[in-house]
């Protein structure tokens, strides 16, 4: 299963019993879904509950137990989209990667693209669904910590990437976070999650070499940051589509590091 499908590969599986959609959405925006899809609660249910940092990545079992309510199966091929055509999708994609479950893919401009193409939709759906058997087994290679992006700060194992804006990136545009200081980890390099993508789809495999290749980041270890870990994941999804490598997100990004760095000063 490739990591991104067209809205055209979707339509023609809608009748594969293995098959399940996900709209993981940051907010219900819409009550309109592709058909068949379940609502995926990123921001509350799969998100974890003892963390004060926003979006971080929840228990084992936390997951296993929130997949297995949406009738998840260890044999189940799952899309996620979002109604923003790609913002959040790339991030429940890169959970169910860090979990384990290998089968799952990003519908490529997501619900927005899927209704440009003249598709129908249907209600989302909530009603409850058998309990599925999908066991979670989380992969921490796929997650840096704080400490990890403090010790490369002196011994530059890997190059964080981070998908923030320009402006935030600098220090010339405020954070949406109130109170905290925009600004970047030092040595890192920026690429705004919007050079990815064209018209709420992803760029093609070439242009988006052409962008790694241009940051000289083709040959090296990549970490990807942002403010709290969910655009982090679309630049790491679009080095997928032209070079496989480690699924690496700083998950407290640059929320994170501002406010410790903060502490350390007081």
């Amino acid at each position: 299963m490739n990591n991104l499908v067209s809205v055209q590969w979707l339509r023609a599986q809608l009748k594969d019993q293995d098959l399940v959609i996900l709209d993981a959405s940051m907010a219900q925006e819409s009550s309109a879904g592709i058909p068949g899809a379940k609502f995926m609660e990123l921001k509350t249910a799969f998100a974890s509950r003892e963390s004060d940092l926003p979006n971080t990545f929840p228990s084992n079992q936390q997951f296993e137990d929130e997949c297995q309510k949406l009738g998840i199966n260890s044999n189940s091929k799952i899309v996620v989209y979002d109604q923003k055509g790609i913002f959040s999708s790339p991030r429940a994609w890169w959970l169910f990667k860090t979990f384990g479950h290998e089968q799952v893919a990003v519908l490529d401009g997501g619900l927005p693209e899927w209704q440009n193409q003249g598709y129908s939709t249907a209600g989302l759906s909530h009603e409850s669904t058998a309990k599925g058997n999908f066991k979670a087994e989380l992969r921490k290679d796929h997650i840096k910590f704080y400490e990890d992006v403090l010790e490369n700060t002196q011994d530059q194992a890997f190059t964080v990437v981070d998908a923030r804006s320009k402006g935030r990136f600098e220090g010339t545009a405020p954070e949406p976070r109130e109170g905290l200081l925009s600004g970047c980890i030092p040595a890192s390099v920026s690429l705004p999650y919007t050079e990815v993508l064209h018209k709420g789809l992803y760029k093609s495999p070439e242009q988006l070499r052409q962008i790694f290749e241009d940051l000289d980041l083709l040959d090296k270890n990549l970490v990807f940051s942002c403010g709290s870990g969910i655009s982090a994941c679309i630049i790491l999804l679009a080095r997928e589509q032209v070079l496989r490598g480690d699924l690496n997100i700083y998950d407290g990004s640059w929320t994170e590091w501002a406010i410790r760095q903060e502490l350390l000063k007081k």
